[in-house]
């Protein structure tokens, strides 16, 4: 029964650090899905609004004249 507790005392340690790694991991891993919805909600947020990021120049321009490089 000695032994059994000498094992135990060894793998306690590595069991302990292995349940912090963890929930570190699920903390870290928790936090960026969570930046990445915020993101994509304060992204697609500002899409609604005045402006459409997928609108051609020629939609996005007020007088309805589009400039080019070429004169």
């Amino acid at each position: 029964m000695d032994t059994f507790g000498a094992v135990i005392a060894g793998l306690l340690p590595s069991i302990g650090v292995g349940v912090l790694f963890w929930f570190a991991m699920r903390k870290i891993m928790r936090a960026d899905r969570d930046e990445r919805l915020a993101m994509e909600r304060m992204g697609s947020g500002s899409r609604d609004g005045a402006g459409d990021s997928t609108a051609t120049p020629a939609e996005s321009a007020s007088d309805g004249v589009v400039s080019s490089d070429n004169p």
